[in-house]
């Protein structure tokens, strides 16, 4: 038995999937990318599975989570500087003598 409980899109290929189902015979929540391009339409191997036998630890982390808490993740992400290119510094030793003769 497999239900489909929603999906989220993540870019133009791809979704990602929660759905409860039944694998080896043991129900669970499955968190599975779906994708659809020419060369293949269906799940990926990049997710994961949580047992129904652990389904109320992984609920209670996730209703843990605070979105005050992601929004200040997001702007202090956005707030760092890229690093700064640097130029290499040569040597006189790591010159090549040649271009002095």
């Amino acid at each position: 038995m497999e239900k489909d409980i929603g999906k989220i899109k993540k870019n133009d290929n791809t979704d990602i999937v929660v759905r409860i189902d039944d694998f080896g015979g043991k129900a669970g929540l499955t968190i599975r990318e779906f994708t659809t391009s020419d060369r293949y339409t269906g799940f990926t191997k990049s997710g994961t599975r949580v047992s129904a036998e652990n389904f109320s630890e992984f609920k209670a982390l996730i209703d843990s989570i605070k979105e005050s808490d992601l929004k200040a993740m997001e702007s202090s992400s956005e707030d760092k500087e890229a690093p700064k290119k640097t130029k290499k510094v040569v040597k006189e030793s790591e010159e090549n003598p040649e271009d002095y003769i």
